[in-house]
């Protein structure tokens, strides 16, 4: 959730005829500016039109993505999802436009959210001292820092915008049918599962009460860890629409004061992000299914040494504090047992073992041997960071430090990943992989991301000895 210091609205566009007629205006402006587009490109010759149309799409897919910018609700948080999870069936120009939708955009006026409250809170509000002003804005709540009065505890009010969980099913039939006067996304049955998926998920997320009992697992999971630090949910001022819970100070991952931490804190706090996610879906099997670096921050014990290592016992070490569970995704036993497989010859580097490991999983089993053997190759760069050293020839030695750690930093392993995947995706067989599979993908992506920022050096055994 992002910090806000831009404009501030008095009120949200929700109603459903406001929606529908902003959009109707953004569908009208785009389906002249296509048939402009047609006309004016009659008469070029074939290279020409195919240069002019692509530039003509950026054009288009920008103008897409400033309109629905204006809207905050499910349009944006839809528009960020397909931009997450569409490159496989949208276009490049429309994934990139729909990258710069973030929740940084303006805030909803004090009155309007106060409003809120009150409706949610009841007597209760009177028991609170709420600050007016935001700590942070996303596209389906605003944050609120508050006070209770009879302990001074200092807890934070996630405060959802009022009519946007009603505003959800309308918002995706209107985003669809935006799409489809794009001219440029084909309507088939693979876009129209993206849809429900989404809509499943955006309905989840507007759950809180949901979200306060999943985060209440996190807590329940990892209290007795002191590498992590979730929220505690206080559920006397929480609601199906609003979530109180603890505030958790720290910093971003990209914050500069990272960077002055010594290697070997660094390297602890990189051994704990990537535990955490192999535990979400190995273990518990179920995943927050969003990688913005938003929901994580760091807090910095002993902040005025950073660079002394903390070895003492007796110290907390650096913590990961975990944010936002409302966008959880569960997986069933049978994928769990697969992607163990697949973990566990990664960690051997055994490439049978990891072909015997794809066997039962439809989507890999329709494949050809010939595909089948690039994307075991494809799996052995993925878990290249959970092998044994020792087993793996194929790891660059630069990447293995003087005491064996794995150094993210300097591996690029998501541009050699997807370099190794391309005989794979071009052939004629690979269809768009299974939701669940995208799912686990971008969590790795988001994952290896996390860990190349703050350029940790991690070791194999202990990450998977917690998980296999």
């Amino acid at each position: 959730m992002a910090d806000n210091s831009n404009s501030t609205l008095d009120e949200l566009k929700t109603s459903r005829l406001d929606r529908r007629l902003s959009i109707a205006k953004t569908s009208l402006q785009l389906g002249k500016r296509w048939a402009g587009n047609s006309v004016s490109g009659l008469f070029l010759n074939k290279e020409d039109r195919r240069t002019r149309n692509q530039a003509f799409m950026q054009e288009q897919a920008k103008y897409l993505a400033d309109e629905l910018g204006k809207l905050k609700g499910s349009v944006v948080k839809i528009g960020q999802m397909l931009a997450l999870y569409g490159e496989h069936f949208l276009p490049p120009e429309i994934t990139e436009a729909l990258q710069s939708l973030n929740d940084n955009t303006a805030t909803l006026s004090w009155t309007s959210m106060q409003k809120t409250l009150k409706a949610q809170l009841g007597d209760l509000y009177a028991e609170l001292e709420i600050d007016p002003v935001p700590i942070g804005t996303a596209s389906l709540a605003q944050v609120h820092k508050a006070i209770i009065r009879e302990t001074g505890q200092l807890v934070v009010l996630k405060v959802q915008y009022p009519g946007v969980a009603d505003a959800i099913d309308s918002d995706l039939s209107l985003f669809k049918h935006l799409l489809r006067v794009t001219k440029a996304v084909p309507q088939t049955r693979i876009f129209d599962e993206w849809f429900a998926e989404i809509q499943d998920l955006l309905h989840q997320e507007v759950d809180y009460l949901a979200e306060a009992a999943t985060t209440e697992r996190f807590y329940d999971r990892l209290k007795d860890d002191n590498r992590y630090v979730v929220p505690q949910i206080i559920r006397r001022y929480s609601s199906e629409r609003l979530l109180c819970m603890t505030f958790e100070h720290g910093v971003s991952i990209t914050d500069p004061s990272l960077r002055q931490l010594s290697q070997s804190r660094r390297n602890t706090l990189g051994q704990a992000a990537i535990e955490i996610m192999l535990q979400e879906i190995f273990v518990w099997g179920e995943m927050q299914t969003d990688p913005n670096f938003g929901n994580y921050l760091i807090r910095i014990n002993n902040p005025e040494d950073t660079a002394t290592d903390l070895t003492a016992d007796s110290e907390v070490p650096d913590q990961v504090v975990l944010l936002d569970f409302g966008a959880i995704r569960q997986f069933d036993d049978h994928l769990l047992r697969i992607a163990r497989g697949l973990l566990e010859a990664g960690f051997y580097h055994d490439f049978d073992a990891m072909l015997a490991s794809m066997h039962g999983y439809e989507f890999l089993d329709t494949m050809s041997q010939s595909v089948r053997e690039d994307m075991a190759r494809v799996f052995l760069t993925a878990t290249e960071p959970f092998s044994l050293p020792e087993l793996n020839p194929d790891i660059p030695p630069a990447l293995i430090d003087s005491d064996g750690l794995y150094s993210w930093a300097e591996s690029r392993l998501h541009q050699r990943i997807m370099k190794e995947a391309g005989s794979a995706m071009q052939s004629t067989e690979f269809s768009l992989p299974p939701k669940e599979l995208m799912f686990i993908s971008r969590k790795f992506i988001g994952a290896y991301t996390f860990l190349t920022v703050l350029d940790a050096h991690t070791e194999s055994r202990p990450l998977i000895a917690a998980v296999l």
